[in-house]
């Protein structure tokens, strides 16, 4: 329950998007620049104090060593070019006598609460509960509202959305809803040894379009998992590994999965997997999908996702601008 209370938390505020995580440094650590944007430098301290939310939670969720050297290298290169962003705003903001009040940043945080069904002090609370001090939050909250005057100010009047961006955003909304939605296919495999035959593969197909047949004549799937499957993790499942999303699928049975609907069954499928194993797949869609309602009846959605998907759009380019008139220098 805290967990998913902090992910609202940081989701809310955007502190934490995008952003992987690293581990504290128990040793001493010598000060050194890491970038330098027009005459301002970022100390390597700065960059570490920023970092600090995410250190539990890397350390905490990635155990091996390497893979969790990799995210903190990853973490620090996002993190520092959110930072050097930042600095480019933050010298906008100031020629355009642009600033952010205490009052403005106490409102930030209530709606933050609001999103979150939590009191401010809870917000607060929780923050610090990811290695953040109440001023840090604040400062967090204060960068956000400062961006959010400058989007208005700068990039908004460079914003145009037509029919067709909304239908464009559409499409991309169909493709996230069918690669996050869960999708539990039962499969019969039969196995091709390595080093078979012709005759030994063929043998398998002709198996395999035998086994469609007749579950598309109504025999009961599950009994024919039992009675041919080589997939002993599956067998007493009726061929079912579990619901998972889509996207996490293997690409040909994610277009198997897409073409399917619930009870159906797809063609045979030749499968080799990652280490080189081959198979010959049946495979029918158990579970059912979404029902996803059509353009018209999401039509502002749609109108509402385009234009924040533009304004993302023209705030990169705006910060691209800027960084073409300032002299930045990356040393991490």
């Amino acid at each position: 329950m805290i967990r998913r209370l902090c992910g609202k938390i940081l989701a809310a505020s955007a502190v934490f998007v995008g952003l992987a995580l690293t581990r504290p440094a128990d040793a001493s650590i010598v000060e050194r620049i890491v970038a330098v944007v027009g005459e301002r430098p970022i100390l390597l301290s700065e960059l570490r104090h920023r970092a600090r939310p995410h250190l539990y939670r890397i350390a905490a969720s990635t155990p091996n060593a390497t893979q969790q050297a990799a995210q903190e290298s990853e973490m620090f290169r996002e993190l520092l070019n959110r930072m050097i962003d930042e600095r480019l705003e933050e010298t906008a903001a100031d020629k355009a006598h642009v600033s952010v009040s205490p009052e403005e940043v106490d409102n930030g945080i209530r709606q933050v609460a609001a999103q979150t069904k939590l009191s401010p002090a809870q917000v607060v609370g929780e923050a610090k509960k990811q290695g953040l001090s109440e001023q840090d939050y604040r400062d967090e909250i204060r960068r956000q509202v400062l961006e959010g005057k400058l989007i208005q100010l700068r990039v908004r009047g460079r914003v145009r959305v037509t029919e067709q961006d909304a239908r464009a955003s559409y499409t991309h909304f169909l493709k996230d809803v069918a690669e996050q939605s869960p999708v539990d296919l039962k499969i019969i495999v039969l196995q091709v040894p390595p080093g078979s035959n012709a005759q030994t593969a063929a043998a398998r197909s002709a198996l395999a379009a035998e086994l469609v047949k007749r579950a598309r004549a109504g025999e009961d799937f599950c009994q024919l998992v039992q009675n041919y499957s080589q997939d002993p993790t599956t067998v007493n499942t009726c061929g079912s590994r579990g619901a998972v999303p889509r996207g996490q699928l293997f690409p040909q049975l994610q277009q198997v999965a897409g073409s399917l609907k619930p009870g159906e069954t797809a063609d045979p499928v030749e499968f080799r997997d990652p280490m080189g194993n081959s198979a010959v797949l049946v495979i029918q869609l158990a579970s059912q999908q979404p029902t996803i309602p059509p353009y018209d009846q999401v039509k502002d959605q749609m109108m509402e996702r385009a234009f924040v998907e533009a304004t993302d759009r023209q705030r990169k380019l705006w910060l691209s601008e800027l960084r073409r008139g300032v002299y930045i220098d990356v040393r991490l």
